[in-house]
């Protein structure tokens, strides 16, 4: 496929691997930032393929993976509502929240639907003026521009029975809180390539002045992944801390402008948990003043929900690049993408939903250690 082969050519795979084997002198730590990342390196076993002196960690990429229990609580209270219409992105439906997921909620009746954007709910309360409707804002900062727009819209439009339920959570802050836990190893950052497409970098290079860590922003494809460990590798043996940007053809320093724009006249910056980290200060977009009509949380009084998590669930471990997911005793049996005891299991981009799709859980069981085959040589579905 043209302008996509290119980034999965062997060859150009191999001379890199190659280059950073030729490049570690010594044992690094390395984390990817973003759930897309993850999902692509252990597709192509891109952690297989690089010298074993280079270790990836999985980091709090996956949005759906780390909106607080708290707020999958809340999204359900709110969809419980008999006038509400709660709509949503298809991925948030099976997030386990302490009582079930929304999936389970909408087979009881509830009126929960999945939608394609934010702007398609802003049309449902349209059409439907005698029902309040409800959208789930998740993400960092890649979605929140539509979602910015979708609250901006209903505001201009007078569509008074739209509200949103924000959840965004932004990467800078998440980095800084992984660098400052007591446990952290993480030496080096693959960067977010599709949040630095829309904000730009500008904002992580205080994160390398202030840990002394190179962050070099990359893409998802083959190429993309070791062209970007090569970079980072380099700067680590040079003693060098800076921004690179391998992800040229979609990223510049400043972002989008009018996509920044529009997140600033809706949201701002404030304090935000995150499932299996903790509370963040500032790391996070809640609405602004003038835009609180139209905000979930204050229109149905719910901010204040007791939770409970599985007992058994590391996805916390996993989110911080503590562990990973073959480490966690509930992976692959208690725990699997039909059974998910945690979010890092529910989302694609999830680091156990990633390892479990692609034959990961069968190193446990001392089958073909990286395939998609048992020792039989049957397929993995």
């Amino acid at each position: 496929m043209k302008y996509l082969d290119e980034y999965r050519d062997s060859t150009v795979a191999s001379n890199l691997t190659k280059e950073i084997a030729k490049t570690a002198t010594r044992p690094w730590v390395l984390m990817e930032v973003c759930g897309g990342q993850t999902h692509s390196i252990v597709r192509y076993g891109i952690d297989r393929m690089i010298p074993e002196c280079i270790e990836l960690v999985h980091g709090p990429g996956c949005p759906v993976c780390v909106t607080s229990l708290e707020m999958i609580d809340k999204a359900h209270a709110i969809a419980s509502h008999p006038d509400v219409i709660f709509t949503s992105f298809g991925d948030m439906l099976r997030v386990p929240g302490s009582r079930g997921d929304l999936l389970t909620l909408k087979s009881r009746g509830a009126d929960v639907r999945v939608v394609y954007s934010p702007l398609d709910a802003v049309q449902i309360a349209r059409d439907n003026p005698d029902k309040r409707v409800v959208f789930f804002g998740v993400g960092f900062e890649t979605t929140a521009p539509a979602n910015a727009m979708a609250v901006h819209r209903a505001k201009l439009g007078g569509v008074k029975n739209f509200s949103m339920l924000v959840s965004h959570v932004l990467v800078p802050p998440a980095m800084a809180a992984v660098l400052n836990a007591p446990d952290n190893r993480v030496q080096g950052f693959l960067g977010p390539g599709h949040v630095c497409a829309v904000v730009g970098y500008r904002e992580y290079e205080a994160l390398c002045d202030r840990f002394h860590v190179p962050i070099v922003v990359t893409g998802f494809e083959p190429i993309d992944l070791l062209e970007g460990i090569l970079m980072t590798v380099r700067q680590l043996e040079a003693g060098r801390a800076e921004v690179e940007n391998q992800y040229v053809r979609a990223v510049a320093r400043d972002g989008n402008r009018p996509a920044i724009d529009l997140i600033s006249k809706v949201f701002e910056v404030a304090d935000r948990k995150w499932r299996g980290v903790g509370s963040i200060p500032e790391s996070g977009y809640q609405l602004r003043d003038e835009y609180r009509a139209h905000d979930a949380e204050k229109i149905f009084e719910v901010e204040a929900i007791a939770t409970r998590e599985s007992e058994t669930c590391i996805s916390g471990l996993i989110l911080r690049g503590a562990r990973k997911p073959s480490d966690c005793p509930a992976f692959g049996k208690e725990c699997t993408p039909q059974r998910p005891l945690g979010a890092t299991m529910v989302s694609a981009e999830g680091a156990c939903a990633a390892y479990y799709q692609y034959g990961r859980y069968l190193d446990r069981r001392n089958k073909v250690v990286g395939s998609d085959t048992d020792s039989t040589g049957k397929a993995h579905p």
